[in-house]
């Protein structure tokens, strides 16, 4: 049998209709993430080299809430073997349903700095980035409109930010389907208190251009001069200065800079493949550091000074204690944009 299906593998190699993927025997693995493009070419090009006898795909076609649904949905029997990346909040909501396997013993957690390995998710999470956020400007739309550069928060409420119904200059993930929006809501519930902080995102959202499904939007739209202000990832708006948009620059607010937490689980059942468990030790033992060092400065692992061109150093980080699964349900029912 086994002869007779590698005759036949041959056969369709060599029809051009079926092509040579048609035949790719490797075992596969599947990462589902959200994560930025650069981190995901880096990523692809390590494990291609690492595990040429693996093919591994990493799918980003899914924002962090779809990605925590699907497998909250399918558990085990998800195509998904890794979920890389994932927002802290979403993989608690997966552990408490059961759908992830357990690392516990399997991996030296102590290298992590402690607040990246809470009792909440330290039995199934690797963690893989932290990353806060700022508000981000796009100096030359600004300019273009007579606004001056924002000092607080409260000044993105000015009208002028509004051109015109369809418009509006400012770019913010919702927290419904984005860490990254999530992050900058409860930060401002923690500095203000929920009223207060409510109030504002009312009165915000006439200014605001729609509320995106993505973490990663607003500095996109701040690139394509589609807005003037984003409410984004510190590390993505240092790439793309670095990359040569010296438009763009970083404001943090007396409140801090609000941060998140992202990590690596395993998908329940799907630690006893080899490959999985293989790709995973890599993420552990090589990638993080890799990632951290090239794209993601703020501090994961003990004992690792990272330095990025533009990267603000010395940030003041906003209170974000208690950003646990209860607080985020609570909090995610009363936002209504």
């Amino acid at each position: 049998m086994k002869k007779i299906t590698a005759i036949l593998c041959a056969i369709l190699c060599a029809t051009a209709s079926f092509g040579v993927a048609a035949c790719d025997s490797r075992e596969k693995v599947i990462i589902y993430t959200s994560t930025e493009d650069y981190n995901v070419e880096l990523m692809q090009q390590r494990l291609n080299e690492q595990f040429p006898d693996y093919k591994i795909v990493i799918d980003t076609s899914k924002g962090t809430s779809e990605i925590a649904s699907i497998i909250l949905a399918e558990g085990e029997k998800s195509d998904c073997d890794i979920v890389y990346a994932e927002e802290y909040g979403y993989l608690e909501k997966m552990i408490a349903a059961g759908v992830l396997d357990s690392i516990k013993g399997d991996y030296d957690l102590t290298k992590y700095v402690d607040d990246t390995v809470p009792a909440t998710v330290n039995e199934y999470v690797l963690p893989a980035i932290r990353t806060g956020g700022a508000v981000i400007i796009n100096k030359d739309i600004l300019s273009a409109n007579g606004i001056a550069k924002p000092t607080s928060y409260n000044d993105l409420l000015d009208p002028a930010y509004r051109v015109s119904d369809t418009k509006k200059l400012i770019s913010m993930a919702s927290p419904k389907a984005s860490g990254t929006g999530y992050m900058f809501y409860y930060s401002l519930v923690k500095a203000w208190g929920e009223t207060e902080a409510l109030n504002y995102f009312d009165s915000l959202t006439p200014n605001v251009l729609k509320y995106e499904s993505s973490g990663s939007n607003p500095v996109k739209n701040l690139k394509a001069g589609e807005v003037a202000v984003g409410f984004g990832m510190i590390s993505q708006a240092v790439n793309e200065i670095n990359s040569g948009n010296t438009a763009l620059e970083i404001l943090i607010f007396e409140e801090g800079a609000p941060y998140n937490l992202y990590g690596n689980a395993i998908v329940k059942g799907k630690k006893a493949r080899q490959a999985v468990k293989d790709v995973m030790d890599y993420l552990d033992a090589e990638y993080t550091d890799e990632s951290n060092r090239a794209f993601y400065p703020e501090p994961v692992l003990k004992g690792k000074n990272y330095e990025i061109a533009n990267f603000p150093t010395n940030i003041v980080y906003a209170d974000m204690t208690g950003n646990n699964l209860t607080a985020k349900e609570e909090l995610l029912a009363k936002w209504t944009h």
